[in-house]
């Protein structure tokens, strides 16, 4: 018996759509609901002063996070997002570094990083920095759990000294705070 040869060609191509089909939705599925979506948060110091911008922008790996500061004690700063979006009324009401339940600080820490764990930043003698960072942990898209937009929002916190990247952040106190905000 001869298979009949338009319905093989038929089969044949019917499957190759499907295929693209499901192949397109899988490739759609991995970027990010939200690339474009922007983010700011205005940095204050400890007294109200403002100290800059720090600006975030969802791409498909990833947040780019774009800090411009000014009013820094020079020198060395840990850099990190924290796990509530709220400064007053001493900086205490962001919390710890943002990340999931069971997940440690640092990294260098072989046990794993905060979600809201970043570089260090420089500040110059004239206590301006200014930084482009890349977070890969963390998303500004509404819903997941690496959200930085959950119930309660976060922050942005420049610490006093650097941060260890290990097991304790060392950062010491927070000199600057802001609100993580959708644009």
């Amino acid at each position: 018996m001869r298979p009949n040869l338009k319905a093989m060609i038929f089969s044949a191509g019917a499957a190759a759509l499907l295929l693209t089909a499901l192949a397109g939705c899988q490739a759609t599925e991995s970027q990010p609901e939200a690339v474009g979506t922007t983010a700011a948060a205005e940095m204050r110091g400890p007294e109200g002063a403002a100290m800059g911008k720090v600006t975030l922008e969802q791409g498909p790996q990833g947040v780019l996070i774009k800090a411009n500061l000014a009013g820094l004690p020079p020198g060395v700063h840990g850099f990190h997002i924290h796990e509530v979006g709220s400064c007053s009324p001493d900086f205490s009401a962001a919390g710890d570094h943002f990340t999931l339940e069971g997940v440690e600080h640092g990294y260098l820490n072989p046990a794993g990083q905060h979600l809201g764990d970043m570089p260090n930043i420089y500040a110059a003698a004239d206590g301006t920095a200014q930084a482009d960072v890349f977070n890969d942990a963390v998303t500004l898209a509404a819903g997941p759990d690496n959200s930085v937009f959950d119930a309660d929002g976060s922050a942005i916190i420049v610490h006093e000294k650097g941060d260890t990247y290990g097991a304790d952040a060392g950062a010491g106190g927070r000199v600057a705070c802001g609100v993580i905000e959708r644009n």
